[in-house]
């Protein structure tokens, strides 16, 4: 199936959206402001040395100065094999006044943002994460993932990869989780990508001034470039020419197979309205999923895990009660899979689908789901149906959820998805009324609410609130106030 990239960038944000078959099929989102420092390469300029603190302020350009401490150092240390363990690590540190000195210009990279009155911090080892590979430029051993867990796999990734490797290598590698199904093709590309991007660093070192920027890490549209492109897609279009041109440029040097395919967007119409991805992006942000059958899909997304519940809904096509069930959760797992994608979904999920009697049923179902979720680039783990009928998998957290990115807690409901009604309201404010009673003694108690609660006493509580100021002998006046939402009120002793 071929598959179309859509890029949409503006000052504030880029915007990326997969499409296969005229379906919106994965959301990319990127904020300028939300972007940070950390990873970027700099020319730093040595400000200041504090032997007693072990540690020096480095100019690198940014408002405040940024802080290196000697352990952030690199020393070149002997390694005792393959897996990149030092055999003097339990060493003392060279003490930071004699490596440093005021006026020296050195390489330097962000390990952390700027936070408050605090500069960045900063370490002399480089490290330049590619889609599959991290590349040590200054350490020359070849590394596997924790996540990793087989020593097979370990060894036999460090083997294919040190195969790959040109004889003039001199850095190292560390081999990520994404490199456990990729081919010998993907892992040599990613090689060439992060020594090319070495390489011009160091250029940039030896020809800039001290304070320049080096390296940036990639933005969400180049990352498109080096990471999603595959011989399936037809198109990447961009609908900015100035970012176009940037992404041209960037490709000719990284990624010389994706310029046939990359095109500039210049319809009236926006290229997000022209593919239908607005209105994709708004489906995605609901809880419910309407399937063509009739059927849906209830999502409920919580910090412990996501809930999928499957539904028949008004879909009565089957030849029977069970062939009905059985062609509405074929559907749904089929929508499961790519609301997974959309959303952006991770970790705990679980799948409630219609209860299937039928064992043949179950199994072409969680087979068909499997298959679905194997076009999935983030990593995947389905157990079969449960002894309550429920599916359990897991999905790798590569980034926020869109829900997170683009909302936040209901200011109404603090994100419960709910509201007590106005008839709950109205009984506690008469609750509050008698408190205040017992204590104080006011001429007049003056409820202030939201439209909805003072209806509601004006009209079927009023006798209510009658009973009340006549068993408090005060009198109660109502007052709305327009910018109080449901739950929200005040009782004012006047």
């Amino acid at each position: 199936m071929t598959e179309d990239i859509l890029i949409n960038i503006t000052p504030q944000e880029t915007r990326v959206a997969l499409v296969v078959q005229g379906a919106v099929q994965e959301l990319h989102i990127e904020r300028t402001l939300t972007r940070g420092l950390a990873g970027n390469v700099y020319l730093g300029k040595v400000v200041r040395v504090l032997p007693g603190m072990q540690s020096a302020f480095i100019d690198i350009g940014l408002e405040r100065a940024a802080f290196l401490h000697v352990a952030d150092i690199w020393e070149a240390r002997p390694h005792d094999g393959a897996n990149g363990s030092s055999s003097n690590s339990n060493s003392a540190p060279t003490p930071i006044e004699k490596i440093l000195f005021d006026g020296q210009v050195l390489t330097v990279q962000v390990i952390k943002d700027p936070i408050g009155t605090k500069g960045a911090r900063l370490s002399t080892q480089i490290s330049i994460a590619g889609r599959m590979l991290v590349y040590l430029p200054q350490d020359k051993h070849i590394g596997i993932s924790q996540k990793i867990e087989k020593e097979s796999e370990r060894e036999a990734l460090r083997a294919r990869l040190a195969g790959l490797l040109p004889p003039d290598e001199k850095g190292g590698y560390i081999v990520r989780t994404q490199a456990e199904d990729a081919s010998d093709a993907d892992l040599a590309a990613d090689v060439d990508y992060l020594r090319k991007t070495w390489g011009a660093i160091m250029t940039g070192a030896r020809t800039r001034p001290a304070t320049s920027l080096l390296y940036q890490d990639l933005s969400l549209a180049q990352r498109v470039l080096r990471d999603f492109v595959h011989d399936e897609t037809a198109a990447i279009l961009v609908d900015s020419r100035e970012n176009y041109l940037k992404l041209v440029e960037f490709a000719q040097v990284y990624t010389p197979s994706v310029l046939s395919r990359l095109q500039h967007y210049t319809g009236e119409r926006p290229l997000f309205d022209l593919y239908g991805v607005e209105e994709e992006i708004l489906r995605a942000l609901g809880r419910r999923v309407d399937l063509k059958s009739g059927g849906y899909l209830i999502v409920d997304q919580t910090e412990a895990m996501t809930t999928i519940d499957v539904n028949t809904g008004g879909f009565v096509g089957g030849r029977n009660f069970a062939d009905t069930i059985f062609k509405t959760n074929l559907e749904a797992a089929h929508a499961i899979a790519r609301q997974l994608r959309l959303r952006n979904l991770g970790g705990i999920i679980i799948l409630d689908f219609i209860d299937m009697e039928n064992t043949e049923h179950r199994n072409a179902v969680l087979a068909e789901l499997k298959k679905t979720l194997s076009r999935d680039r983030t990593k995947v783990s389905v157990s079969g149906f449960s002894a309550l009928g429920l599916v359990e998998m897991t999905r790798k957290r590569t980034r926020e959820s869109l829900a997170h990115i683009l909302c936040e807690p209901c200011p109404a409901c603090g994100g419960k998805g709910q509201v007590k009604t106005s008839r709950t309201i109205c009984y506690e404010i008469l609750r509050e009324l008698l408190r205040e009673a017992k204590q104080f003694n006011p001429r007049e108690f003056r409820i202030v609410a939201s439209q909805e609660v003072v209806d509601l006493f004006l009209e079927e509580e009023s006798q209510h609130l009658a009973m009340l100021g006549d068993f408090i002998g005060k009198r109660i006046s109502l007052q709305v106030e327009r910018g109080y939402h449901q739950e929200q009120y005040d009782v004012i002793l006047m």
